[in-house]
């Protein structure tokens, strides 16, 4: 069929691609639509695609496909080792094997790279800055920053505070507000009938 103006060919479906609905990878064009993986029909944008000579693949199909073999690269049973089969199969016990010295300073290491150095005083697990929300002066995880009563979650607007723990603003009255009459306080009431 002749090409009758139009843009170039796609290299999926071969009908004519034209300018807006182009997609180029590897020097070819495709139709936005046409732009899938070979294996398992994904759509595919720049950040997914991944391209061999002239097929495209997510990148998941990709590594099955080309990636590297053996065990842990999804790919059965088999073991990445350069010794021939059937050789060095002598096994150690555990208590042989030497120990470190101290794991909690690796723990540490890991905590100052990321940041986790404040613990949440609800839950004791370290706050990373990604989850971290300040009340009552200390770092809580988000799902940690509830009322202590009720459990409702909470906001910068709605967090009352005491003896370091977090209520709503309801539950702190409640409990924690001035009593008498109108107040809810029932000694009050039972007196004054």
């Amino acid at each position: 069929m002749p090409n009758w103006g139009g843009g170039a060919k796609c290299a999926a479906c071969e009908k004519t691609v034209y300018h807006a609905e182009e997609i180029q990878c590897n020097g070819r064009s495709f139709h936005k639509t046409c732009f899938m993986c070979m294996s398992c029909r994904k759509g595919l944008d720049s950040t997914t695609v991944a391209a061999h000579e002239s097929e495209i693949y997510c990148k998941s199909c990709y590594g099955k496909k080309y990636g590297p073999k053996g065990y842990g690269y999804g790919q059965g049973a088999g073991a990445l080792s350069s010794d021939p089969p059937g050789q060095n199969l002598d096994l150690q016990s555990n208590e042989s094997k030497p120990r470190p010295a101290n794991s909690s300073s690796n723990g540490s290491k890991i905590s100052q790279k990321f940041g986790s150095s404040d613990r949440c005083p609800r839950c004791s697990k370290a706050v990373y800055a990604a989850e971290k929300v300040m009340g009552a002066g200390k770092p809580w995880h988000k799902t940690c920053f509830r009322c202590l009563l009720c459990g409702k979650s909470l906001e910068s607007t709605t967090v009352t505070d005491k003896d370091g723990e977090l209520y709503c603003k309801v539950c702190y009255a409640k409990n924690f507000g001035p009593k008498g009459f109108g107040l809810g306080n029932e000694a009050m009431l039972e007196e004054r009938q």
